[in-house]
């Protein structure tokens, strides 16, 4: 996804995260069930992607489909997605999918402690990759077009036995609607946005010393504050920075080195 498709999606990614702290799986299961309409559907996916058609337009045909269906929190955001533009009448479907992924994500870190849900989202979808790899057969079951699609997830349920209810979701879908992918490759897609809410969490804190006990606990204290949860620092050191922190948190980026002001100063000058 790029271009156009990709500032829209970023854009939905945004608008997202205010349903992420109450989210439940039923919504990612509702979005999972949009992408579904919009995949079987090439006259519709035309229409939403029309760059001749008012955004407006294009959302009020989602919610005509839609209303009364879904919750309203699923028909807000695919009329959202609706009136975005984008490239590829494929690429909102790619955009939805990865959104309904997020919330899943997004549930399992709701029950934490931490990021313990996460983590035992990631290993359940592991577990789940690794027992298809093992064996042949069951890679040609899970792809069988002409297998019903409840004898199919069914076996793919087999595989994780204890699995989370998150990962049941994504697994599901993965092997119910593979969108021209193995379902493999698609809890593989998955694991990437649960990795990617994993690094969230974690802290990676480089210095051009060796942090103090009492340097390591009030920053501690400091970056839990500022993200309102409770990092895990992983510290290094590096000299190339000659003096101050660098701190990355996820996309996030807290720079206070001597390097870095350098570089700055020299832009600086430079304009």
């Amino acid at each position: 996804m790029a271009g156009v498709s990709s500032e829209s999606l970023a854009a939905a990614q945004e608008q997202l995260e205010k349903y992420l702290p109450h989210a439940t799986l039923s919504l990612a299961e509702e979005l999972f069930g949009i992408v579904g309409v919009l995949d079987a559907g090439a006259g519709v996916r035309r229409a939403l992607t029309d760059p001749t058609r008012e955004g407006s337009e294009k959302a009020a045909l989602v919610s005509n489909l839609f209303a009364g269906k879904v919750s309203p929190e699923a028909e807000t955001i695919a009329t959202g997605l609706a009136a975005s533009r984008w490239r590829d009448p494929r690429d909102i479907g790619d955009a939805l999918e990865l959104l309904a992924a997020t919330v899943v994500s997004a549930v399992a870190e709701n029950r934490g402690p931490g990021s313990a849900g996460l983590d035992a989202l990631e290993d359940d979808l592991f577990r789940f990759n690794r027992a298809v790899a093992a064996s042949h057969e069951v890679q040609r079951a899970l792809s069988d077009p002409q297998a019903p699609v409840q004898a199919r997830t069914a076996l793919a349920e087999r595989l994780v036995p204890g699995a989370g209810p998150e990962a049941l979701v994504l697994i599901r879908q993965a092997v119910a609607h593979p969108r021209g992918l193995r379902p493999t490759g698609v809890i593989s897609r998955f694991l990437e946005l649960v990795s990617a809410r994993q690094r969230r969490w974690i802290a990676e804190v480089r210095s051009a010393r060796p942090l103090t006990a009492e340097q390591r606990t009030r920053l501690q204290a400091s970056l839990d504050a500022l993200y309102g949860r409770e990092l895990k620092i992983n510290a290094e050191v590096d000299p190339s920075l000659i003096g101050g922190v660098r701190i990355t948190v996820g996309d996030e980026v807290l720079d206070s080195s001597v390097v870095s002001r350098l570089s700055e100063l020299r832009r600086k000058l430079a304009v």
